[in-house]
């Protein structure tokens, strides 16, 4: 099975090529341009280097939520656009699980799994690492860092705190919580290579999507959709 894999839900953005599990190519970028302008180029070219057609592809992989509003859209929106000529097969991933996914290899570990959600929160989901895979200890939620810090203390696992608010939960949780520490640098931040181990999963239990049925998954309102509740909340 041959998956293409985006991930845009944060500041970096990436695209990767795996198959049957085996990473065939990954590209990156977090250079602070909008991911309209370097997604779909970085898909290009990794296809063309790998001497790929975009027709071979059997799965297009995307991390669908949570994360950045915008991101997740320009994703999304790719995804379908990409799927859309042969009418390929997509798998709605989600951003969480696919960070988790490149630590399940640290037997027994609680990956912790965190997204600056802003506004006091953080998009968090819990899971251990079991070698091969992952066992998903939570859902995907948003949840203050003091609550995370307190579900935290239950547990005597080693901790490993992944994701582009790693640092923020690590500095702000680590004298409450035992055994937390940093992810490795190269695999603390979001990647389209555990978006494609993700998509693998979903395969797997039979719910891949077309791309008509992709949406984004954002776990909370937009900031204008509650500036509109709040107005209309005044006006009743």
């Amino acid at each position: 099975m041959l998956i293409l894999a985006l991930e845009s839900s944060a500041a970096a953005c990436s695209a990767a090529l795996c198959r049957d599990g085996a990473l065939l190519a990954q590209a990156y970028q977090c250079s602070g341009l909008t991911h309209s302008r370097t997604l779909l180029p970085m898909v290009r070219d990794m296809l063309k280097n790998c001497e790929t057609d975009l027709e071979a592809v059997d799965v297009i992989a995307v991390a669908a939520g949570p994360g950045s509003f915008t991101g997740l859209r320009i994703g999304v929106a790719a995804a379908k656009g990409l799927a859309w000529p042969g009418d390929t097969d997509c798998a709605p991933c989600s951003t969480l699980e696919s960070m988790a996914w490149p630590l399940a290899h640290f037997q027994n570990g609680l990956i912790v799994c965190v997204m600056d959600a802003r506004r006091s929160q953080v998009y968090n989901a819990l899971f251990l690492g079991e070698g091969e895979g992952l066992r998903r200890l939570t859902p995907d939620r948003a949840i203050s860092l003091e609550e995370l810090g307190a579900e935290l203390k239950k547990y005597e696992n080693r901790k490993i705190v992944v994701g582009d608010g790693a640092g923020l939960c690590y500095n702000t949780l680590k004298e409450q919580v035992s055994g937390l520490e940093l992810a490795p640098g190269h695999l603390r931040m979001q990647s389209a290579w555990g978006v494609a181990r993700a998509a693998e999963e979903l395969a797997a239990r039979n719910a891949l999507v077309k791309g008509a049925q992709l949406v984004p998954v954002y776990h909370r309102l937009s900031q204008a959709e509650r500036e509109r509740l709040e107005k209309e909340s005044r006006r009743v």
